[in-house]
């Protein structure tokens, strides 16, 4: 969503970067294409005033910080504004010091409310809380059954004693689901309400008389990233006549421009709570403001990654295989196999690597990654005899062709797998001993790709991942796989290049 806001602050900062001092001109300079930049990303010009304006402030005469050019001082300027701009700091949920927390949903028909309160649920089952699902948007057809799917999918209960479609009445459905998950002592409530097509006073009123019912703890507008600058209007509207704590930003993985959505927390003055990045239901986590300033900064998210790798892969797993590194035993092609299957439950390989910093000079290779070469990996690795993984060396002509024979795969396909896997080995050997690797020809990976991840996972599992995915595929930016060409076997050279397609 954000990658035309990124690639012209981008452009920006390569104009900064080589110039030992910035003159007035400079700074006025990179103040007007921030300006323009900020626009074109559909951000509210009140804020876009109010960013440029202290950036200007702020980089006039600038201490230079040790360590620090000029043009990476305004860089920083530039990235606390937006973390101030974007909220200042993370904002949880506000827990009721006498369960059940209540949290009402509220928002315009089609922002996804109702997919919502499912991942809700699920993030904060996950954050160990027994949540209850409250269906209370009895208007929209089958808006009933649709959050009773959610809540099976994510296993938790679901209170929806009216079957909607025009059928009920919400405010009294609101009130005996909150009895009833004091009654059973679920710790958390998620009501859903109706929508509308716009903001009207009939909307207003049923969900104003619905969070007198309940007096829930937080309300949460829920609001669509990709509605442009209807999203202030209508967050306007819902804080004076409802009243919300709180905002969850959906759709952020839209490619229209998001900029308005990024304004809400400056210009309505309420926090962005939560962010929901893709249609499944884990695509779903705290917002947090310095990190998303650093994805618009092509900085990349580090954090966010790691955070994702250990609960795709498990904490007792990331500890298991830190202490293997730790204790200087070799990396396996067994851990590789678990490496790519916690990869595979991360989502998809282009969307973890444009996490990475640096990811943006290489949106081209990413977007020709091709996403079944994990599978193809994993076929190959899982026809091995438990043995052959564990040692590879014992890998001769005879058995990769076994191997190639049942995974369906071609012997040079198995020949190029060993080869990346041996390069990765050796880099993981060299860091255990504190050493910085080399790449192995064939291999490429963004700079930092293998301690960035290091930072937040240890630096066995971190480091392991990121020499992982470089194996894959010949590493980042290998594209999507060709079908090499029939060698012939001919002795004359005419015929054979013939025969060859030469």
């Amino acid at each position: 969503m954000f990658d035309s806001l990124s690639d012209r602050l981008s452009q920006t900062f390569a104009t900064l970067r080589g110039k030992g001092r910035l003159s007035d001109k400079d700074i006025e300079q990179t103040c007007t294409e921030i300006r323009e930049a900020l626009l074109e990303a559909d951000v509210a010009l009140s804020v876009v005033n109010g960013v440029v304006e202290k950036v200007r402030e702020r980089s006039v005469g600038v201490q230079v910080t040790p360590g620090l050019n000029p043009s990476q001082q305004i860089i920083t300027i530039i990235y606390e504004e937006l973390v101030a701009v974007l909220g200042g700091a993370a904002r949880r949920i506000t827990l009721a010091k006498r369960p059940p927390t209540v949290i009402m949903l509220a928002g315009l028909q089609g922002a996804g409310k109702t997919t919502l309160a499912g991942k809700l649920a699920m993030w904060l089952k996950r954050e160990g809380h027994t949540p209850l699902l409250v269906a209370c948007d009895l208007q929209r057809p089958n808006a009933v059954e649709q959050l009773s799917q959610v809540a099976k999918q994510v296993g938790v209960p679901i209170f929806s004693p009216e079957p909607g479609n025009g059928v009920g009445d919400p405010i009294k459905v609101a009130r005996d689901g909150v009895e009833l998950a004091r009654t059973k002592l679920h710790d958390v409530v998620i009501v859903d309400t109706a929508g509308r097509l716009g903001v009207d006073a009939e909307l207003m009123n049923q969900a104003s008389k619905i969070r007198d019912a309940i007096s829930p703890d937080e309300i949460l507008f829920v609001v669509d990233a990709m509605i442009g600058q209807d999203a202030l209007t209508t967050a306007e509207a819902f804080r004076d006549g409802v009243g919300f704590t709180g905002v969850v930003l959906t759709k952020l993985d839209g490619d229209a421009r998001g900029g308005a959505a990024l304004s809400l927390s400056s210009v309505i003055g309420k926090p962005i709570m939560f962010a929901s990045s893709g249609e499944k239901l884990s695509d779903f986590d705290l917002f947090y403001p310095e990190r998303m300033a650093q994805r618009i900064l092509g900085m990349g998210d580090v954090a966010s990654l790691a955070e994702q790798a250990k609960r795709a892969i498990g904490g007792d797993e990331i500890e298991a295989m830190e202490a293997k590194f730790a204790s200087g035993q070799d990396f396996t092609l067994t851990d590789f196999l678990k490496q790519m299957q916690g990869l595979k439950q991360m989502g998809s390989m282009s969307k973890i690597l444009g996490m990475l910093p640096g990811a943006a000079a290489m949106k081209k290779q990413i977007a020709d990654i091709d996403e079944s070469e994990i599978v193809r990996v994993e076929a190959i690795i899982q026809s091995m005899t438990p043995l052959e993984r564990e040692n590879p060396k014992i890998l001769n002509g005879s058995r990769r062709a076994r191997i190639a024979q049942g995974s369906g795969r071609k012997v040079s396909e198995v020949n190029s797998l060993m080869e990346r896997f041996t390069g990765a080995q050796k880099m993981m050997r060299q860091m255990a001993k504190g050493g910085m690797p080399q790449l192995p020809p064939g291999m490429k990976m963004p700079m930092g790709m293998g301690g960035a991840m290091g930072q937040g996972m240890g630096p066995g599992m971190g480091q392991g991942m990121g020499q992982g995915m470089g194996a894959l595929g010949g590493g980042f930016g290998a594209g999507k796989q060709t079908p090499q060409k029939k060698k012939s076997k001919s002795g004359n050279p005419a015929k054979r290049a013939l025969e060859e397609g030469r």
